[in-house]
């Protein structure tokens, strides 16, 4: 393109832009996006939103037939991604682990992989693109127990991804906590140790990662955050309470709205979910934001059940994924035994597949060639 016609685009209203990319293929407008910032920045715009091309999501799962991970798919879109990760070498020697925004990583079961095998994989479904990791230099230390792994990644803050492998304290009979973090970089293609950790912090789902900030909850209650801060340094550690008067995430989740992050938690009697968003500019506090009736959603009113000792022990819905983007909330109904959608705007809740997990993961498909990947995909197909 000559100079003209560059200084001319540049030109451009936002407006027009916005109207353009809404006539392009959505796998183009993927591309697109990772044209500039403010090409990014339209897609989480409410005064555009409505116009671009809307996103395809899914919920990915570990498989329930021996397949390494399934696709529970809202898109026709999402046909063409291959949920069952078939193009992966040895793909029936597999274990779902994670996904984020896009990447899905897998590991060797334990009765496959051995000393020189590589643990995880790294793959994007919707390009076919895969690359091995290769094992921590850690040695296994016979007090430690193997926790769990997260996948971190968000193509609007970096190309790089990381994973977290978290390590436990182990007294023979009970976990004591975090002893130990192990974390991937791609662009060091190497794993770095972080040691110096307390005991008594205990990590469980949900997650999310947004802005360079890994979110966990931990079962004390409140929220780990691990911010990346450079390459081969240790990230920074530290606590973010949840909302005043909530003490558990268990039956809540995590999204994000305009690159803030959210979290959805049912109220106490089980008829309403409040969802809250989190200030990271200044003070790490929750502001409310609003509130959804589940009655009217389900059309009934009995969420709590009671135990034999007359305690109320759980709910009959489970949160599983929110995205305020497209103002959908997604929930399992343990009653009926359905994955559902909750379309925050209208009330309406649709069956997506029947079935009763509480362990899927959002998953939002990631069309864009990625160097972290490419430039390593099929190098280690004998791992």
């Amino acid at each position: 393109m000559d100079s003209k016609k560059v200084i001319a685009a540049a030109n451009l209203t936002d407006d027009l832009v916005v109207e353009i990319l809404s006539r392009v293929p959505f796998k183009s407008f993927c591309r697109f996006k990772c044209v500039c910032k403010a090409w990014l920045a339209f897609a989480s715009d409410p005064h555009y939103h409505r116009k671009l091309p809307k996103i395809p999501t899914g919920l990915f799962h570990g498989g329930n037939d021996g397949s390494v991970a399934e696709l529970a798919s809202m898109s026709p879109n999402d046909e063409e991604i291959n949920g069952a990760l078939t193009f992966l070498p040895h793909h029936e020697h597999l274990e779902f682990v994670d996904c984020c925004n896009g990447l899905v990583l897998c590991k060797y079961k334990t009765s496959y992989a051995s000393a020189e095998a590589c643990r995880f994989i790294m793959c994007n479904p919707a390009t076919r693109e895969w690359r091995s990791l290769p094992v921590p230099d850690t040695q296994p230390d016979p007090t430690e127990f193997v926790g769990d792994t997260f996948l971190a990644f968000d193509p609007s803050w970096s190309a790089q991804f990381y994973v977290f492998n978290f390590r436990e304290k182990f007294d023979g009979y009970w976990t004591l906590g975090i002893n130990k973090l192990e974390v991937f970089s791609s662009d060091l293609s190497t794993w770095i140790v972080d040691a110096a950790w307390s005991p008594f912090i205990k990590i469980c789902n949900p997650h999310h990662f947004i802005g360079g900030v890994l979110y966990v909850h931990t079962n004390g209650g409140d929220i780990l955050g691990l911010e990346v801060i450079g390459s081969g340094i240790p990230p920074r550690h530290f606590i973010v309470k949840l909302p005043h008067g909530h003490s558990d995430l268990v039956s809540g989740c995590f999204g994000q709205s305009s690159g803030f992050l959210q979290c959805a938690l049912p109220e106490e009697s089980g008829h309403t979910i409040a969802v809250f968003s989190l200030d990271t500019c200044h003070s790490y506090k929750w502001s409310f934001k609003y509130r959804l009736s589940m009655g009217n959603a389900f059309g009934r009113d009995d969420f709590l059940h009671i135990d034999d000792e007359g305690w109320y022990c759980w709910l009959d819905y489970q949160i599983v994924a929110l995205d305020s983007e497209r103002k959908v909330l997604f929930l399992v109904d343990k009653v009926r035994m359905k994955l559902l959608s909750y379309n925050i705007i209208t009330g309406k809740l649709s069956e997506i597949e029947d079935g009763c997990r509480t362990d899927y993961l959002y998953y939002v498909a990631c069309y864009s060639k990625l160097p972290v990947l490419s430039s390593f995909e099929h190098t280690q197909e004998t791992c």
